[in-house]
């Protein structure tokens, strides 16, 4: 039975909602977490957010990783090949950092981009290799400011922080892991110029396999994730902010189905684990369902594309 929220939903503003337990399953750490699900849009939120998460991000989370540099002949090899897949759409020459959503966005060299939630910023610095001339990472986790190059700079603060303006505003998988979602698209609004665009990559809960699996579902991600949209849920907050919705792409992998299934096994989120558990005919079943889940719109993480109306000044 629906209940009241203790907060309004944060994407579409409903009271009404129901609430689940869910745990801690990535490093083993368990404890429940109350979240609800938002009854009018079906959008997920952590009900009550630990004073400190901070033990849930351990020095060897992922996004903390050392960055990897590579040296003059790669990065020219790096340079080509991203010309090529601009000028050709195919995916031989798609970058290994890439997606589809890096066709449909289509950035300029020239214009300013910002990695919001950057983590080390690995995703930057091969953009920065490959010819783009104006990249900024924002992550307050970082323990400093690094410039990484001419035109590559890492700030170590939020990204409302900041006085610039951009042509593009990327946040790739840590939209999840912000508490007020409508603030955050507010603040990139802001900081774009007219014409701009916003694309914002993150786990949805229109998934089946949330639909399906409920607290087991591994993008989940209890206490991290702290709000989890609908595609119906992300719209409302992005049309309130002032932008238009140009399209949404759903790009789920097989991660939603062989994370789950670990979780069902009691495990940790282990992907060394995984050829050992699941078979290649299984992993590969896993696939071609993810492609057909995309296909339908049930797959369980999607990329918005969004624009700031206005007529984009061109340098």
């Amino acid at each position: 039975m629906p209940i009241d929220l203790a907060d309004t939903c944060r994407y579409c503003h409903s009271t009404q909602g129901t609430n689940f337990l869910a745990t801690e399953r990535m490093l083993g750490m368990g404890g429940e977490f109350t979240y609800t699900s938002c009854t009018s849009c079906g959008s997920i939120q952590l009900s009550s957010i630990p004073e400190d998460l901070g033990p849930y991000y351990p020095s060897d989370y992922y996004s903390f990783s050392s960055l990897q540099s590579s040296g003059f002949f790669r990065n020219l090899l790096k340079k080509v090949r991203i010309r090529a897949y601009f000028a050709t759409g195919l995916n031989l020459f798609l970058p290994p950092f890439g997606g589809s959503w890096l066709k449909k966005l289509s950035p300029k060299v020239t214009d300013r981009i910002a990695d919001v939630g950057c983590g080390n910023g690995q995703l930057l610095y091969e953009l920065h290799v490959s010819g783009f001339k104006d990249l900024h990472g924002f992550d307050p986790f970082l323990d400093n400011e690094s410039q990484l190059g001419a035109g590559l700079k890492l700030w170590n603060k939020e990204f409302g922080q900041t006085a610039l303006n951009f042509d593009v505003v990327m946040l790739h998988h840590s939209f999840e892991h912000m508490a007020d979602p409508e603030q955050v698209v507010k603040t990139c609004f802001d900081r774009l110029n007219p014409g701009g665009t916003l694309l914002v990559r993150c786990p949805v809960s229109d998934a089946k396999v949330w639909k399906e699996k409920q607290s087991l579902w591994v993008q989940l991600d209890a206490p991290r994730h702290l709000t989890i949209p609908s595609t119906k849920g992300f719209l409302a907050v992005a049309q309130r902010c002032g932008f238009e919705v140009q399209e949404v792409v759903f790009d789920s992998t097989a991660f939603q189905f062989w994370g789950t299934a670990l979780y069902e096994q009691g495990e940790k989120l282990d992907s060394g684990k995984v050829n050992a558990l699941f078979s290649e005919k299984q992993l590969v079943e896993w696939e071609q369902k993810a492609i057909q889940y995309n296909q339908e719109g049930v797959g369980d993480q999607a990329c918005f594309f969004c624009v700031k109306p206005g007529k984009k000044v061109e340098a």
